[in-house]
C-alpha cells in the first residue's frame, strides 16, 4: 500500500529480485500517481488511502479470494531473500498455523494464560485465509483496551493493525509463527514510521519550511518520538530517492525535502538529546543493506 511513489519502485525491485513469479503481487496505489506499465509483474490498484486495516481486509477478502495465503508486506519492508518462501511453505504446512510473521512488534507482548507470545504485527505477515477469513471471519481492525505487558514502561493501550485478531487466534489454539530474531535480517530489511514524514513533506512547500519545523522546538522535545522519528524517516526518504534513481535512471524530486546534508546536520546538532533507544544507526544499517543488495 503506497503513498510515496519512489518507494513503490524500490519495493517492486526487491520483490521481483527475491520473490519473482512465485508470488502474485498487488499494490494499492493510494497516491494515484503510479503508472501500472512501470510494474509489469504486479497488479496496481488505485485505492483511497483508508486505514491500513481497511485496505488489508479488502485485500484478504476480495482480492486474494482464490489464494490460500494472503501475504501483507508494508512498502517500506523489503524482501531480501528467496528463502522467505521456503519459510512460508515449511511453517504453513501445519494446518494449525494461522500466520507467519517476519517482523513482529518488539515493544510489548501477549500474556495469555500465563504464557508469553510475540506480537506478529502486520509489517510483513502471511495469513492463512482458510483460517482467518473462512473459519474465523476475522478483521485486522485495531481495538481499544490492550492491557498486555510493555517492554518500555509505556502501556500499549490500543491494539494496532492485526493485533486483536492475532490475540483471538492464539486464544483459539491456532499457531501464529514468528521468525526467530537472529534470522530476520537475512529475510527482510526496512524502515519504520515513514508515513509521518510523507505527511510533513506534503504539508510543507519548501525545504526551508521543513528545516524550520525541526529547528524551532526546544531541545527537550527531541526526547519524544515525533522529531527523531520523522527526521530519521526524512533521511530514509533521501535513501529511497537515491535508490529510485539507481533503478530508473531518473531523479524523483520532492519540493519540500531538504538536502541529506542539511538533515544530517540537524540530526548531529540534536544527537545528545536522543533517548538511549533512539538509534540513528538502525536507519543507516537499513540503507547499507539495501544498497549492498541493489
Amino acid at each position: 500500500m503506497n503513498i510515496l511513489p519512489p518507494m513503490a519502485y524500490v519495493w517492486y525491485h526487491f520483490a521481483e529480485k527475491n520473490l519473482g513469479d512465485r508470488v502474485g503481487k498487488v499494490l494499492f496505489d493510494c497516491s494515484g500517481k503510479l503508472n501500472p506499465k512501470d510494474f509489469p509483474n504486479m497488479r496496481v490498484q488505485k485505492f483511497l488511502n483508508f486505514y491500513a486495516a481497511t485496505k488489508s481486509d479488502e485485500f484478504l477478502y476480495h482480492i486474494a479470494t482464490h489464494r490460500k495465503i494472503g501475504w501483507i508486506c508494508d512498502d517500506d519492508m523489503f524482501p531480501m531473500s528467496p528463502k522467505m518462501l521456503d519459510v512460508l511453505e515449511r511453517e504453513l504446512a501445519d494446518d494449525k498455523t494461522a500466520s507467519v510473521s517476519f517482523r513482529p512488534r518488539n515493544w510489548w507482548h501477549y500474556d495469555i494464560d500465563g504464557k508469553e507470545y510475540e506480537v506478529s504485527s502486520s509489517y510483513c505477515t502471511a495469513i492463512n485465509r482458510e483460517i482467518f477469513c473462512k473459519k474465523e471471519k476475522l478483521s485486522l481492525a485495531p481495538a481499544n483496551f490492550n492491557n498486555h505487558p510493555s517492554h518500555i514502561g509505556k502501556p500499549p493501550v490500543r491494539y494496532d493493525t492485526f493485533d486483536k485478531a492475532n490475540e483471538i487466534l492464539i486464544r483459539k489454539g491456532y499457531r501464529c509463527y514468528v521468525v526467530p530474531e537472529q534470522e530476520r535480517n537475512e529475510y527482510l530489511t526496512g524502515f519504520s514510521g515513514m508515513s509521518g514524514a510523507v505527511i510533513l513533506l506534503h504539508y510543507f512547500k519548501t525545504p526551508e519550511e521543513t528545516i524550520l519545523y525541526y529547528m524551532t522546538p526546544p531541545k527537550k522535545q527531541w526526547s519524544g518520538n515525533v522529531l527523531f522519528g520523522t527526521l530519521s524517516a526524512m533521511l530514509a526518504i533521501c535513501t529511497i530517492c537515491e535508490i529510485y534513481e539507481s533503478i530508473t535512471g531518473k531523479k524523483y524530486v520532492i519540493p519540500s525535502l531538504p538536502a541529506r546534508s542539511e538533515l544530517e546536520r540537524i540530526r548531529d546538532v540534536n544527537r545528545k538529546e536522543f533517548r538511549d533507544d533512539q538509534d540513528p544507526e538502525w536507519f543507516e544499517n537499513v540503507e547499507k543493506h539495501l544498497k549492498r543488495e541493489l
